[in-house]
């Protein structure tokens, strides 16, 4: 199977994955992108789409999409689609051409947001979070509650290290110089930001990356750590809990220049 992130709009990724015969695509908000890939690669067909929320840069080009290939779209059970779709939910199975997926909520970001994890033969599973996790950060709240993403994250956490975790933005960099800011004394953070930076100087996404990198350089997915409790609880003083201590972190991302 070969993984492709299609650059799309500002930030967007829409991932491609493909078997040089059949392709899915996650989270096609611009139409143009996928199609003129399809066009290009004219041996594969599209024949599945996989939706992790409602958010328009994630849906935008559904309707186009399965319009030219016929694609049969999979969304959250919880959320309404553009299309017609079966809605799936956590503990739902899907296979397609061999490959099992595993459907998982992750609300926060949305009410109904999922995510798939999915096997290949032979190759390290994938995870197509959206806008759950993106790599040294999280989706903010727009329709969830601090203490939902937290059980979201430690839900993705409990994936195999080695899984290669999919976002949908390449907001990379922008989430290192704020856990930079948080944790400053992680070596594993300081290694990432350089490859990273290197990577963006040469125009290469920083994503997929191993879940095992994100459990040591991600202050969301490390909000329970001794360190970044502590520079939360310094910065805000409602801190008081491990939800108290995430919902902080997030509101200082938010407010972070």
């Amino acid at each position: 199977m070969k993984l492709i992130p299609l650059p799309a709009f500002t930030d967007n990724y829409i991932w491609l994955l493909h078997d040089d015969h059949h392709a899915l695509v996650v989270d096609p908000g611009d139409s143009k992108v996928v199609l003129a890939w399809l066009e290009q690669n004219p041996q594969v067909h599209l024949d599945t789409i996989l939706v992790t929320h409602h958010h328009a840069d994630h849906t935008g080009g559904l309707a186009d999409v399965c319009a030219l290939t016929g694609a049969l779209v999979y969304g959250p059970a919880l959320e309404v689609m553009p299309v017609a779709c079966t809605g799936v939910q956590q503990g739902d199975r899907l296979s397609w051409h061999g490959m099992a997926w595993e459907v998982i909520d992750v609300p926060g970001h949305t009410a109904g947001h999922i995510a798939f994890w999915g096997t290949p033969a032979q190759q390290d599973p994938v995870l197509f979070c959206g806008d759950t996790l993106f790599s040294a950060g999280c989706g903010r709240l727009f329709e969830g509650t601090p203490a939902q993403m937290l059980d979201s994250l430690d839900r993705l956490s409990r994936l195999p290290s080695h899984t290669r975790v999919c976002p949908a933005h390449e907001y990379t960099l922008s989430n290192l110089k704020f856990a930079l800011t948080i944790d400053p004394e992680n070596a594993a953070l300081h290694t990432h930001q350089r490859i990273c930076a290197e990577l963006r100087q040469e125009q290469r996404p920083t994503v997929p990356v191993r879940l095992s990198t994100e459990l040591a350089i991600n202050p969301f997915l490390r909000s329970r750590s001794k360190a970044v409790s502590a520079a939360v609880k310094q910065h805000d003083a409602t801190a008081l809990d491990d939800v108290s201590t995430f919902a902080a972190l997030r509101i200082w991302k938010n407010e972070f220049k």
